[in-house]
């Protein structure tokens, strides 16, 4: 999986990229793709959907509250704490813990579901609470509610739920560029994150950003880790919220504190340092979680 980050790091510096590109192919087609096909094969019941969102709800909760107190115990300033909540709390569940749990969940659709499910509600997240942490709290909401509901993977998840809804079965010379469409997305999406960090450079490594590092791979892994044994969720729905708890910093959070200017090089650093620090974190978290919950 690594290895294809490097092969992104590697082409972009040779060839250049056009990015934004290679950003709509995944956004506009290939995550929407991955989206309805999971969800339209796995067998999602209300009562794992119900324990997800509970241990969502409570899982971010808990993120955003331990942020703000370490922000307010080091006397962050007002957009120095910004950038450190967003660093944090938002990870990235899309590019990086889709493809990740493509690999680790490739017979078993339901664990793939719930990491869309995950990823689908950290755009939310990204969209309300790190857009109004980035700007003032008198901007207005109406173009928040907008940017969430015009996400194409949200599309995708409920086109694919009212096809389970009314039994629609999908003729097989229809389903069959589907499926090969969602087997390119993990190899195009970890190409497209390598290319991302490509030329970011680290200046320095402050403790701000080892802090908001060992937050994002360390911190939130162990808070998953009791939220999920706290509610008593287990097998393949334990292991991908585990294994979700574990992955790099949204570079989300960069792109936030660079458009509004709020320490955006801490930002950029901590997204390159989690991104190449998960090759081990994140592989432990894996091994854990079928330890912990076979």
């Amino acid at each position: 999986m690594f290895l294809l980050i490097l092969v992104g790091v590697v082409l972009h510096r040779k060839f250049n990229f056009n990015l934004q590109t290679f950003s709509n192919l995944l956004i506009y087609f290939l995550l929407p793709v991955v989206c309805f096909k999971n969800i339209y094969e796995a067998d999602i019941s209300k009562e794992t959907i119900s324990s997800v969102l509970l241990y969502l709800v409570i899982f971010n909760l808990l993120l955003i509250g331990g942020s703000i107190a370490i922000s307010r115990f080091y006397n962050f300033d007002k957009k120095l704490s910004s950038t450190f909540q967003n660093s944090s709390v938002l990870s990235n569940s899309a590019n990086f813990g889709l493809p990740v749990s493509s690999l680790v969940f490739a017979a078993n659709p339901l664990g793939l579901s719930i990491q869309i499910m995950i990823a689908i509600a950290q755009n939310i997240l990204t969209y309300t609470w790190g857009f109004y942490n980035s700007v003032s709290a008198s901007t207005k909401g109406k173009g928040v509610i907008k940017k969430i509901l015009k996400l194409p993977i949200l599309h995708a998840l409920v086109l694919a739920l009212l096809f389970r809804l009314f039994n629609i079965t999908i003729p097989k010379p229809i389903y069959g560029p589907l499926e090969t469409s969602a087997d390119a997305f993990v190899a195009v999406a970890l190409i497209t994150l390598g290319a991302q960090i490509a030329y970011i450079h680290i200046r320095s490594i402050s403790k701000l950003v080892i802090i908001s590092s060992l937050f994002r791979l360390i911190l939130s892994p162990v808070i998953g880790l009791l939220v999920i044994l706290s509610l008593g969720i287990d097998g393949t729905i334990a292991q991908a919220l585990f294994i979700s708890s574990s992955f790099p910093s949204n570079r989300s959070a960069s792109l936030l504190a660079l458009e509004y200017n709020n320490y955006p090089e801490v930002a950029s650093s901590v997204v390159v340092i989690t991104t190449l620090s998960s090759c081990f974190t994140v592989t432990i978290v894996i091994y854990l979680s079928q330890l912990v919950f076979p």
